[in-house]
């Protein structure tokens, strides 16, 4: 006897049921605004998620790298910028170990604090000794330091989990509170020198090495907000690397990998339009060759949309894509060829003078806030670190360009100085608010993360993010964007 109708029909219908829906198409074309590591390490990461038919365009006028630049003395290279990469960075070690680079040798060198009028603290080759040192001025103060910063970074660190399981997040803020809940959003609204006071970090360590440090790496004082303080200061206390052959390999390495379009044009602006019912983004550009405009599925920004960095314009967004406030702190490398005035330093004998790296206070007399003497990008086994008394390279940070009485109290003569100044970080006392990732249904804003904390892994970080949330978005898959409760629900998905 035949089945009845309904015994036929129900199996046919919770088979169509189960079935999963027909996968959404890739988007046909991606441009990505920005050639640095945001720009390269998102177009890789875009790849990676759409696959390799995606047509990627990376739009660059002024050459691949961005910040990750170097300055050439003597037929050899030298970081100019971004010059260290902090051990705990995977993205950073991942991409190196993809594209097939090498760490750089390490050449050793001690460093110093200076007030302007003596060395408040000394490194010294023997381990212990610096230890007692740091004891007998500053009690158990570096000691609470190191505990502050592995809490925060053994938080951080759960971001590799979260990424790895395909999580992302659709706003800083909700990035921040999966890592360490709300503890972390404070750490963007107060100040570092108050959460390191608060648990127990004397203000004479404050002042002396905090602020060394931050003047080191951000060209700020201790009011820089904490989360960023905490990623500046783990970067200090840490071991850290730098790629052999210059860091700007990394990004070059990358957008030929991914076998992206480069560009050489300045992206002046995007404008929105619908097709069949989808949003298309006009990207409107600038090069040599005179104006352009192409259209794209999808857009990620990676270059500051922040009034003092770019001209920038978005046309036909409702609401209006238009508020980017806050503001960015002026910086400026000098790469000096010459012979270091160790006297100004308080060694009239240049041979004596033992430092490779010299921080300093935030005393109002000090004209720069660091110097380091630096090794080429480049480093034969047979290589060895100027002495003191020859004619090394030095990079000078300052916030205004050295003019020639500074740079000869610095240096007793030079052959060469190279000046970049650059709008360098954001001025981290100037706005409370965090930048949004998702400016429309697929226009993303990367550099956003930097008002978070600067660093090229948070840069890394974010492209990772980025690449996720537009994926995840694409197919509609909103399990994996911005789910609560993440550590749990990654441990049951092992």
């Amino acid at each position: 006897m035949a089945p009845p109708p309904a015994a036929l029909l129900l199996p046919a219908l919770a088979a169509l049921l189960a079935a999963p829906a027909a996968a959404r198409a890739p988007p046909r074309s991606i441009a990505v605004v920005g050639a640095g590591l945001g720009g390269s390490a998102v177009a890789y990461f875009l790849q990676q998620h759409f696959g390799p038919q995606v047509q990627l365009d990376v739009y660059e006028p002024a050459g691949v790298g961005g910040r990750l630049a170097t300055v050439t003395v003597n037929k050899q290279q030298y970081e100019s910028r971004g010059a260290s990469i902090h051990a705990l960075s995977l993205h950073m070690q991942d991409f190196v170990k993809i594209l097939g680079l090498k760490h750089r040798r390490e050449v050793a060198g001690k460093s110093a604090i200076f007030s302007g009028e003596h060395f408040v603290l000394e490194e010294t080759d023997w381990y212990l000794l610096n230890l007692f040192r740091l004891w007998w001025h500053y009690g158990i103060s570096f000691l609470r330091l190191q505990m502050w910063v592995e809490e925060v970074m053994e938080k951080f660190m759960r971001i590799y989990k979260y990424q790895a399981h395909g999580y992302a997040f659709s706003s800083l803020e909700e990035l921040l509170r999966s890592l360490g809940g709300d503890a972390f959003i404070n750490m963007t609204q107060r100040s570092v020198a108050e959460s390191l006071l608060e648990v127990g970090v004397t203000q004479r360590f404050v002042d002396d090495v905090i602020a060394a440090v931050l003047r080191s790496s951000y060209g700020q004082s201790v009011l820089v907000p904490a989360f960023a303080g905490a990623m500046s200061l783990a970067g200090a206390q840490g071991s850290t690397w730098a790629v052999e052959g210059g860091n700007k390999l990394v990004c070059s390495g990358l957008l030929k990998l991914t076998k992206a379009n480069v560009i050489p044009a300045r992206v002046t602006g995007i404008s929105l339009h619908s097709s069949e019912g989808r949003s298309l983004y006009q990207v409107h550009y600038e090069g040599s060759e005179g104006q352009g405009s192409a259209f794209y599925d999808m857009v990620v920004v990676t270059t500051p949309l922040h009034p003092s960095r770019s001209n920038f314009t978005f046309e036909n967004f409702e609401p209006p894509i238009t508020d980017f406030p806050g503001a960015f702190q002026p910086s400026v490398t000098s790469v000096v060829h010459g012979y270091l005035n160790s006297s100004y330093f308080g060694f009239p004998d240049p041979k004596l003078f033992p430092f490779a790296s010299i921080l300093t206070t935030d005393t109002p007399d000090l004209f720069f806030n660091a110097m380091d003497n630096i090794c080429p990008v480049n480093i034969s086994a047979a290589f060895r670190r100027k002495q003191p008394q020859e004619a090394a390279v030095w990079r000078v940070l300052s916030q205004k360009p050295l003019d020639k009485q500074q740079l000869k109290t610095l240096f007793r003569s030079y052959y060469s100085v190279q000046v970049t100044e650059w709008q360098a970080y954001p001025r981290y006392d100037a706005t409370k608010s965090l930048p949004p990732i998702v400016l429309h249904e697929n226009l993303f804003y990367l550099s956003g993360v930097e008002w978070v904390a600067s660093s090229m892994e948070m840069i890394a970080v974010a492209a990772k993010n980025v690449a996720l949330l537009a994926y995840n978005r694409w197919h509609q898959d909103l399990d994996k964007i911005d789910q609560k409760d993440l550590m749990h629900k990654v441990k049951t998905e092992l």
